[in-house]
């Protein structure tokens, strides 16, 4: 019996990685993360700092003591941002249907496309009672219109300040910020560390959880349902039982994501110990890593082996998977919150759902290495039950469904097959 499952699972590693379309992948895929990366860099960039063209902004400003700080803070931060200046035009209204008027032309002016935008600020925004009135023609434009919020701000505050006897230079020397060293004490040795580096450092092994056990159960998935339609099921079946094939390839795909695995992760590994990071990934996380993920390949692609089997098209498959993929996509929305915060009860709670199990706890350790144990025990006991009760009813819908063909089964004749012997 374990001969005939290690043969159809050599069969199903090397069908799957002879392809081209393998090998391409993987040189693929962290070409197209890098430029990924490199690209919203380069964006990033553009939008915060790069140049642009002068964007001119009316200003309504009915705080007659405000205008000459707003042309000293907009002229400040002209002479620092040349590349990306604001230009201000300053109106002073007395008669309130003049300024009405005003208001209005401006208004039109910014939907002709001649300004960027219209800006009123209410007379008595100095002793705070007023309001800005932002217009605009592009409120997703966000860095314009907080840039211009900010500096019109620093005009009130500088106002504020003068009105009390203060200079704005005195304050600004008072609220000298003093210097932060965060260290981490997580490892053995006390070292400062790179914080956002760090913080991203959970988000990476949970997407090399990810990727390692749902896009390798996928190609099962897609494996089970090629093999039925073509009619090569049958012939497979004539050799080995059902078991021995559902068994066989989920061993098979498991070393196809193994191998992805640990080709991805020993590049990452590299690429944080070219930086002197490497000690961000400790012997005792690895360990982890691998067992949550071979745990977690086995429970998830018993799962898609079954939806393969009870389907005839991949578009069948999708109805089935719905539930599956909203129930895995939970850590990807959630891990933010876990990561920083891995003692939760939320994050506790995620951490006993088995199907999302590995994930999580993947996420957790990395952000807190020194994690309970009892909860790391507690969890790998939960999976290591949760996988044979899986594969069991797993086996139970392959034997039946993957000799079915024609209308795809309902969810409660499916159920119904976990009942035969």
């Amino acid at each position: 019996m374990i001969g005939k499952i290690l043969k159809v699972a050599q069969r199903e590693y090397i069908e799957t990685v002879k392809t081209k379309t393998f090998l391409v992948s993987i040189l693929l895929t962290p070409v197209l993360i890098g430029a990924v990366l490199l690209l919203t860099r380069y964006l990033q960039k553009e939008t915060f700092s790069g140049p642009r063209p002068p964007r001119h902004i009316a200003v309504m400003n009915l705080s007659d003591s405000l205008s000459a700080e707003l042309d000293s803070v907009f002229a400040g931060y002209n002479e620092s941002q040349p590349q990306r200046q604001i230009i201000l035009k300053q109106y002073t209204e007395d008669d309130p249907a003049s300024r009405d008027t005003r208001v209005e032309e401006g208004k039109n002016e910014v939907r002709d496309g001649k300004l960027e935008a219209c800006l009123v600020i209410d007379q008595k925004v100095l002793e705070g009672a007023g309001r800005l009135h932002f217009y605009t023609k592009k409120v997703t434009d966000f860095e314009f219109s907080s840039t211009v919020r900010r500096l019109v701000n620093d005009a009130v505050f500088n106002s504020r300040f003068r009105q009390h006897g203060l200079s704005p230079q005195l304050i600004a020397e008072l609220r000298r910020g003093v210097p932060f060293d965060e260290v981490d004490l997580s490892a053995k040795s006390e070292k400062k560390r790179d914080k956002m580096a760090m913080f991203m450092v959970p988000f990476f092994f949970l997407m090399l959880m990810f990727f390692g056990i749902f896009a390798t159960s996928q190609g099962l998935l897609m494996s089970v349902i090629e093999e039925k339609t073509s009619r090569v099921i049958e012939q497979l079946l004539s050799s080995v039982s059902p078991f021995q094939l559902m068994a066989g390839k989920i061993l098979g795909q498991s070393g196809v994501g193994f191998t992805l695995v640990s080709l991805y992760g020993a590049a990452a590994y590299g690429t944080a110990a070219y930086r002197g990071m490497a000690d961000v990934a400790t012997g005792g996380i690895i360990v982890y890593f691998i067992i949550y993920f071979v745990l977690g390949f086995l429970l998830i692609s018993s799962m898609l082996a079954a939806v393969g089997s009870a389907c005839n098209t991949i578009k069948e498959s999708q109805n089935l998977m719905g539930p599956i993929m909203i129930l895995l996509m939970l850590p990807m929305i959630a891990w933010f919150f876990i990561a920083q915060h891995p003692e939760a009860t939320l994050s506790i709670v995620l951490s006993f759902i088995p199907p999302i199990t590995p994930m999580v706890m993947v996420i957790r350790i990395a952000a807190q290495p020194d994690l309970a144990f009892f909860q790391i025990f507690a969890s790998i006991v939960l999976l290591a039950l949760s996988v044979p009760a899986v594969m069991w009813a797993s086996a139970k819908i392959f034997r039946t469904g993957i000799l079915m063909y024609g209308k795809p089964p309902s969810l409660r004749e499916i159920l119904r097959w976990l009942r035969y012997d």
